[in-house]
């Protein structure tokens, strides 16, 4: 046995006080009067040994109730496997309210339970001991050391909500917390299902301080879960079928059957039929979408799933452009081909300039730009083509016969591309077409058909330096390259290897291979087009910049909430910071005024929720570290005693009152109903 403040054991001394009386209240003599004398010796002597009796009966009750009590304040405990931590304690609780916390444990949620087993926690520490109340939400509140009565209100107020973070972040967030006070005895429970894809259980091995694992059983649960979604096209049309891409995962142990899928789109609900999904597996369907407008919108894809339904819907957005913009750059005239290839297409529009005359601010604005015969390449438009590219642009460079090689050979370094070396005036002709990439991909139904590929009269070898990433899209007989393709950052680089001039080449006359290839040259991005974002983890946006003034404020907004995001503008784009904000799926509206939407964004969960495979407690005791220590889920419903006991022993502070109450009573009893 132990004390918990030894320091009161001192108080022991006061036991002499009651001896003190004892010795000399009990000694003083009284008179007895009595007529006869015949008995006096009898009743004397018989008197004499009662009261001895009684009055030693009395002086060792009155020394066990001081000494109990002063038992009571030194607070003894009996140690138990855990060490027992003398003081003040700082304690950090992290109540797991993601969303695998809603599914029920017997008849209530786990949630509901996590919140109670943190309440009984608190309650078996003292009111001088300071707590730390922790969500997966890590909001600001919940980053500092309160007290007994604020921990439980903060308790009472905890959600599930979207957000989920793994064991190492919570472990940081609670060390930052517990470290902010001057408390040296600092403890750390976490009470969650403990998922394994949050379980990064290295970090919490390592741990300095003392971590308790509280898991909680969960009833297990089939779920199917829409993953994730795409288009096939990185730009998608208007009045053109457009494949989106579906991917649904199967997360259980048995096959699903009969799911059905259904589209959401301009306010009407499309079935799009019922799925049938491998257990522990995941499949692929399309869906082909026809837009009839341009501008942007919304679409929603929906399962039937119970009893877990937070993955049962999708939310993304799109664009379809009004147009898609092309620039030509020429040095004299404009190549009449190139003109003719997209006169007839309203929803291409085509813009020839000189290179002198070009505005540079406006080459952001084009999904296109053709550089036609540029006998050189000025320092400042190689490095504003460089930028462009970098932020997404596709750039087809057809080089002059009389080409400056060495402004060509900068230029194309700087994009890291082959380079052009020396311009031979020979017939080559191309006899490899790659169908695999992008720009040729499903462009003919017959791959073995016949073609009529490019001839050129005269052209430039290009340097073969591995490290460029060149992917080759038409080549020559020899092997050479005809037609290389670079990726740059988000945009790509097309470069050519003859003039576009009828003279050295007749790739104009070949429209089967030249008018698609312009024409998926112009929607085609290595840029990230994505539909859908996800809560929690894209805390960083996107979007072009539409300034008006520099006192101008862009705004977020959602169907039930609007605000301000951390913004920040860099040439033609603006990057915005949600930091947490956004805690609902659906829809979120950019804009600088209400009345003229820029960018729209479909947020959704994340889908590490749908995966509900947990650790047990064996599991969780295999790999815990040597200052991890598991909580029996199982264990009876007075938890706070667990914990106390866990945490200072076997109490017995308690016992030592009641033992002092009772000899005191017993002190009572003697004086009042033992007469001598």
């Amino acid at each position: 046995m132990e004390f918990m403040y030894p320091t009161f054991l001192y108080a022991l001394l006061a036991l002499a006080v009651p001896i003190i009386i004892h010795l000399f209240y009990f000694r003083r003599f009284k008179k007895v009067y009595f007529t006869n004398v015949r008995f006096l010796k009898e009743v004397k002597e018989e008197t004499s040994a009662r009261r001895k009796i009684r009055n030693l009966l009395v002086l060792l009750s009155r020394l066990l109730a001081l000494a109990f009590l002063v038992f009571a304040f030194a607070q003894p405990f009996i140690p138990q496997d855990v060490e027992v931590k003398k003081g003040e304690k700082a304690v950090s609780l992290f109540v797991d309210n993601s969303f695998s916390m809603s599914s029920l444990s017997k008849d209530v949620p786990l949630l509901e339970k996590a919140k109670q087993r943190a309440r009984e926690i608190v309650t078996a520490y003292n009111v001088e001991d300071r707590f730390q109340i922790l969500t997966n939400d890590f909001e600001g509140r919940h980053q500092r050391l309160v007290s007994k009565e604020d921990a439980m209100a903060l308790i009472d107020e905890i959600k599930i909500s979207p957000s989920v973070k793994e064991l190492s972040k919570v472990m940081v967030r609670q060390k930052q917390a517990l470290n902010t006070g001057k408390i040296d005895n600092q403890m750390a429970y976490i009470i969650s299902d403990f998922q394994q894809n949050i379980c990064d259980f290295e970090t919490v091995k390592d741990s300095t301080i003392e971590v308790n694992l509280v898991p909680l059983q969960s009833v297990q649960e089939k779920n199917i879960s829409l993953d994730s979604s795409w288009f096939d096209a990185p730009v998608q049309m208007i009045n053109q079928t457009n494949t989106l891409v579906i991917k649904l995962k199967n997360h259980s142990d048995e096959n699903a059957d009969n799911i059905r899928l259904t589209l959401k789109h301009e306010g009407q609900v499309k079935p799009v039929g019922t799925l049938s999904i491998p257990a522990r597996s995941s499949i692929t369907d399309t869906v082909n979408m026809t837009v009839l407008r341009t501008g942007w919108h919304e679409a929603e894809l929906n399962i039937t799933d119970y009893p877990v339904q937070f993955d049962d819907s999708y939310f993304f957005t799109f664009n379809v452009a009004e147009q898609i913009k092309i620039l030509v750059i020429n040095d004299g005239t404009s190549n009449k081909y190139l003109d003719a290839s997209f006169a007839n297409i309203p929803y291409f529009d085509i813009t020839n300039k000189q290179s002198k005359n070009l505005n540079y601010s406006e080459l952001p604005n084009y999904q296109l730009i053709v550089t036609n015969g540029l006998g050189s390449i000025s320092s400042g438009l190689a490095f504003e083509l460089k930028q462009y590219t970098e932020n997404g642009g596709n750039l087809l460079v057809f080089p002059s016969a009389n080409a400056n090689i060495d402004s060509y050979k900068s230029f194309l370094a700087s994009m890291d591309a082959n380079q052009l070396l020396s311009f031979e005036k020979k017939e080559r002709t191309v006899s490899q077409i790659n169908t695999e990439e992008f720009v040729f991909n499903d462009v003919f139904e017959n791959k073995t058909s016949n073609l009529k590929l490019p001839v050129t009269q005269g052209n430039f070898k290009l340097s073969t330096f591995g490290s460029r990433g060149e992917e080759t899209l038409l080549s020559y007989r020899d092997g050479g390259t005809y037609m290389g393709k670079y990726r740059l950052n988000q945009g790509n680089l097309y470069l050519c290897a003859a003039p576009l001039s009828e003279e050295q080449n007749n790739l104009v006359r070949s429209g089967e291979i030249f008018i698609p290839m312009l024409y998926k040259m112009a929607i085609s991005t290595s840029k990230d087009q994505r539909i859908a974002q996800i809560i929690g983890k894209d805390e960083v946006l996107e979007a072009a910049s539409n300034i008006a003034g520099s006192e101008s404020v862009y705004k977020l907004k959602g169907k039930a909430e609007e605000f301000i995001p951390e913004q920040k503008v860099i040439g033609s784009k603006v990057v915005l910071g949600v930091n947490n904000q956004i805690a609902e799926a659906g829809y979120y509206d950019l804009f600088l005024n209400k009345e003229n939407i820029l960018h729209k964004y479909a947020f959704n969960y994340d889908r590490k929720e749908s995966v509900l495979e947990y650790f047990n407690e064996d599991d969780l005791k295999a790999r815990a570290g040597k200052n991890v220590n598991v909580i029996d889920h199982n264990a009876n419903a007075d938890f706070s005693e667990l914990i106390g006991e866990r945490s200072q022993g076997v109490v017995l502070w308690r016992w030592c009152l009641i033992l002092a109450l009772i000899f005191l009573a017993i002190e009572v009893l003697l004086l009042r109903f033992w007469k001598v």
